[in-house]
């Protein structure tokens, strides 16, 4: 090169001022997870259904009388020495009576633990009791917020075969009743003979779930069980006693316990991503050949 060239032609990339920067491209961080391609729902109960279930419900708790008591709060921090002087006669005739106040309190706790214990109150209380197979029916309240924390209950009960429904207004009916701030989930047990007749009368008004990896062939039996044809049936008064027969064969079956034979169909994988950005650490025997 001509020393008149002054460096030109070099190859060197040239920097023009102010373009260069120092700061790292910013890392993105990358979570694997599991995307469900389907939206379960629960289905909506007509109105006059829920009017049904909700005073078919509260006549019943009424008539058992099941109310959790809470223990009393505790009182205040005493009044200073110059205070319980001034006032010793007026607390001395004080006494007395609530001394009798507190002899007629009822105790805290759950009026009757055995009619309690036919019952799941809470959802994590019917998430356990559904995983164990206990339940024959399953309320949910409608207000319960965000939708995720009851939406799991939908699968878990139609892998079980347990008819379960979305019920509005549930908890601001039958939480004061037994004595809760909230009731957003209402189970029955298998072994509930206080609420049988309720759970049988509820059963018809709950919407089946329809869950589409799970088959359930307990509807497709008692549907072939039911009578097909009812043109031969003239009379309406035997038209209505082979419907409440068919209704009750199907509720007999619903109460069995493992009755309703569920399938779980084959989970297809139609293709797997990798993430690009996952550092792969290397084999053992290449870690001792690096440190070495």
């Amino acid at each position: 090169h001509s020393p008149g060239d002054k460096g030109e032609g070099h190859g060197m990339p040239v920097i023009q001022r102010g373009t260069a920067s120092l700061r790292k491209a910013k890392k993105v961080n990358v979570k694997v997870c599991l995307d469900d391609p389907y939206v379960i729902q629960w289905k909506t109960i007509d109105g006059d259904d829920m009017r049904f279930i909700l005073q078919t419900l509260e006549e019943r708790i009424k008539h058992v009388g099941l109310k959790k008591v809470e223990a009393p709060r505790k009182k205040r921090r005493s009044a200073p020495k110059k205070q319980v002087e001034r006032k010793g006669d007026v607390a001395s005739s004080e006494l007395p009576k609530e001394k009798e106040t507190e002899g007629s309190r009822p105790e805290p706790g759950w009026t009757d633990l055995g009619i309690r214990r036919q019952l799941t109150i809470g959802i994590n209380e019917a998430t356990k009791a559904l995983e164990k197979n206990e339940l024959t029916l399953l309320l949910v309240c409608k207000s319960a917020k965000p939708d995720m924390i009851t939406s799991h209950l939908i699968p878990l009960s139609a892998s079980r075969a347990t008819p379960a429904g979305q019920v509005p207004r549930l908890s601001e009916t039958i939480a004061p009743l037994l004595g809760l701030s909230s009731v957003l989930a209402l189970g029955f047990k298998r072994q509930s003979d206080q609420f049988t007749e309720v759970v049988e009368a509820i059963i018809p008004k709950i919407p089946a779930l329809e869950v589409p990896w799970i088959i359930q062939d307990g509807a497709e039996q008692s549907a072939a069980d039911a009578p097909s044809d009812s043109s031969g049936i003239q009379d309406p008064e035997q038209l209505a006693e082979a419907e409440l027969a068919s209704q009750k064969r199907k509720r007999a079956k619903s109460n069995q316990f493992g009755s309703a034979r569920v399938v779980l169909q084959p989970l297809k994988i139609k293709k797997l991503l990798p993430n690009p950005n996952k550092i792969r650490k290397p084999p053992r025997k290449k870690r001792k050949a690096l440190s070495l």
